[in-house]
């Protein structure tokens, strides 16, 4: 009885090491399903954790093999194989993967394979502790991409702070020099300079505005980012003329913003002339309300006896300036002025901008369809000025102007009729000449 139960012990151990010899000479769909239930009936724990790994694997493997450029599945697999202790079949794994380049030099088909790579160094960083072969990885990656058709600053910027991190400050600057030479990228210049910045090397931050000033000058941040660097280290004639070349370039992203920060770096020096300078260049260059009202505010928020006389002076020339330009914003302007003489104003100043303010009227008017057919009627508020309600006529004058007309073609009409009766006629009169001849 005993051997009994003895040769039925050692029947799994027979049949699992038959199992395993079967794998590596019979083609493994045909063994892994039966091997998975046998482990599952008679294997403990860690066996059929190898059993669902080694079926995983084997997916996998059948994956990449159908498709080497799903880098997807790659990812998945090399999550896998990581999982275990020893470094080299991982690193054979991330070999075969990274061979797999794509065949279209297009950089959406190279950014998940890109990562193949990132993945790579962290784990020879991270996990081997081997920074040679982390250097030599971000080195292969980089000499692979074609830089002059696009690039990753991503890489670039790892590469630097590997370096970094392996405090060899050369080795960074080199690598972010040659990636600005190469392939100049808002990125790459604001990576470089914070670097620098976290390094204090200012000298350094100040050529590296200089140049990506040089290849992007229409970038508003950038002149506002270089100014605070120079307001940080209370340089304050360097920034003036930093925000002077800003907003003399002939094209920029959002001037507004540049010009804006500029007085707003006057006011706070509290070079109030300065600001209100700026104020009347920058109207030279256009009369958008909004100028016209921060122009005021300003002048509202100064000290002095002549703080409202100079912002009671600003309303009327933006009075003046925007009548040309569209009805809402010039009530929008009035409105404000308004306002403010409601409680900085006098009796007739108050009535005076109340004279200015337009009369809503209801209008209808008539809309056209896309193919030029009449669609209907909309209702429609208009806003009249009064000197345009002046211009207008007075209604009992284009009533009779209106029947005037109205008597012209009444005339012409009759002395149409009286023309056509005169030729008739003088048709009869030779008729009957002819009749009696």
């Amino acid at each position: 009885m005993a051997y009994t139960d003895a040769g039925k012990q050692r029947i799994p151990k027979v049949a699992k090491v038959n199992y395993k010899y079967a794998q590596g000479r019979i083609p493994k769909d045909r063994t892994q399903q039966n091997y998975t239930v046998f482990e599952k009936k008679f294997g403990d724990r860690s066996g059929i954790e190898d059993v669902i790994v080694s079926k995983r694997r084997f997916q996998y493997e059948e994956e990449v093999k159908s498709n080497p450029h799903n880098y997807d599945a790659w990812f998945d697999y090399l999550r896998l194989v990581e999982s275990d202790a020893d470094a080299f079949p991982v690193r054979e794994l991330y070999e075969r993967a990274i061979a797999n380049v794509p065949p279209i030099k297009e950089k959406r088909h190279w950014r998940r394979y890109i990562y193949l790579w990132i993945n790579y160094a962290r784990f020879e960083e991270l996990e081997v502790k081997d920074p040679e072969r982390t250097r030599q990885v971000y080195q292969a990656c980089l000499g692979l991409i074609p830089h002059k058709k696009f690039t990753f600053a991503k890489i670039w910027l790892l590469y630097a702070q590997f370096e970094v991190r392996q405090k060899n400050l050369q080795n960074a600057r080199r690598a972010l020099g040659t990636a600005i030479g190469k392939c100049p990228k808002n990125k790459l210049f604001k990576g470089y300079i914070e670097l620098e910045l976290k390094l204090r090397e200012f000298n350094r931050c100040r050529k590296l505005y200089e140049k990506y000033l040089l290849f992007r000058p229409e970038n508003y941040t950038t002149w506002i980012k270089f100014a605070e660097l120079e307001m940080i280290l209370g340089e304050i004639e360097r920034v003036r003329a930093i925000f002077d070349l800003g907003i003399s370039q002939p094209r920029l992203d959002m001037p507004e913003v540049l010009w804006q920060t500029y007085i707003d770096f006057e006011i706070e020096q509290e070079k109030y002339e300065n600001a209100r300078g700026l104020y009347k260049r920058l109207l030279q260059r256009t009369q958008h309300v909004q100028v016209w009202l921060c122009y005021a505010q300003f002048e509202l928020s100064t000290e002095g006896a002549e703080r409202l006389q100079r912002c009671r002076q600003v309303y009327e020339e933006a009075n003046c300036s925007v009548r040309t330009c569209e009805k809402e914003k010039r009530l929008m302007l009035l409105e404000a002025w308004n306002r403010f003489e409601q409680v900085f104003g006098s009796v007739s100043n108050k009535d005076r901008v109340k004279k200015l303010m337009p009369e809503k009227v209801k209008k209808i008017r008539k809309l056209m369809a896309e193919d030029g057919s009449h669609a209907g009627w909309e209702e429609y508020y208009d806003y009249i000025f009064p000197e345009n309600a002046a211009n207008r006529s007075n209604p009992k004058l284009m009533g009779k102007k209106r029947k005037r007309q109205q008597e012209v073609q009444e005339e012409s009409a009759e002395s149409t009729e009286l023309l056509f009766l005169s030729l008739e006629a003088k048709e009869m009169i030779k008729k009957k000449r002819r009749l009696t001849d």
